[in-house]
């Protein structure tokens, strides 16, 4: 894929290290990228094939260096393809990061939470995902290093979810772990979809992951992705949703999620 290969042979000479874990940061959660150790940083302007990224709380910014001794490629921000992306722009990151030799994609989100029994703040531990985007990242010629029909029985990978689990026990962390759902957006849900969502085995609704997910499968990437519940979705909550408070929660939770992501990261040096 050419968009792959010209940002591939751009960014190898000036990236320094070959990353082991790429890290996709959701709204709000930007600020984990600041924790990179020998990092080199590069506007995704000006990286061949790549575009603005034009929501707020996403940095676009590609960050390269080490967390906890692990060696990570950051992507600071993320495509949608409510902004007009094709489903190919919304995975070239990730695509690129796999790559430049990322074997485990962990990939954040904020997410409305669809399960009542969840509450602002939690970080979700996605098992499995619903795709209502009615887009798929693969359809058109196969992408180098990808499979035709990739296997996605197991898209979240039980080992990286266990570790992540105890991780959160040692730090003392409520998480929780359920289904995500993805929907094209950008309007929020009606309190309708949110039951349609619930009545699919949904626990939390979002606008993004799920692309990167399939990609990622699709390339052998092993994948753990955690949700930052945000806020009730519509129909459980007292008043409208707004995206300020999905950036707010995100800010509020960024200490708990960086941590996580730490933790891990430091039990994958071990192992």
């Amino acid at each position: 894929m050419t968009q792959v290969s010209e940002a591939l042979a751009w960014l190898q000479p000036r990236a320094g290290r070959r990353p082991r874990v790429a890290l996709v940061l959701g709204s709000g959660l930007g600020a984990l990228a600041d924790d990179v150790r020998n990092a080199d940083r590069f506007d995704y302007t000006d990286i061949p094939g790549f575009a603005p990224v034009g929501v707020a709380g996403h940095g676009g910014v590609l960050v390269t260096g080490q967390i906890e001794g692990v060696d990570v490629i950051v992507l600071q921000g993320r495509y949608h393809l409510y902004e007009g992306h094709s489903p190919l722009q919304t995975v070239l990151p990730v695509r690129v990061a796999r790559a430049l030799g990322a074997e485990i994609l962990m990939v954040t989100n904020a997410a409305g939470g669809a399960n009542p029994a969840f509450n602002p703040g939690d970080l979700m531990i996605i098992d499995d995902h619903v795709n209502l985007m009615w887009r798929n990242p693969l359809i058109g010629p196969v992408c180098a290093g990808e499979t035709r029909f990739p296997d996605m029985s197991e898209p979240y990978d039980r080992e990286l979810q266990c570790l992540a689990g105890h991780v959160a026990a040692e730090m003392g962390k409520r998480v929780v772990r359920g289904v995500y759902c993805g929907v094209l957006g950008p309007s929020y849900e009606t309190p309708a979809e949110v039951r349609m969502c619930r009545a699919l085995g949904a626990d939390a609704i979002g606008m993004s992951t799920v692309p990167e997910v399939i990609a990622a499968r699709a390339g052998g990437m092993r994948v753990l992705g955690i949700s930052l519940i945000s806020n009730p979705a519509a129909g459980l909550a007292s008043r409208p949703l707004v995206h300020e408070d999905v950036i707010r929660a995100g800010q509020l939770a960024a200490s708990d999620l960086s941590a996580l992501v730490r933790g891990v990261l430091s039990r994958l040096k071990e192992a």
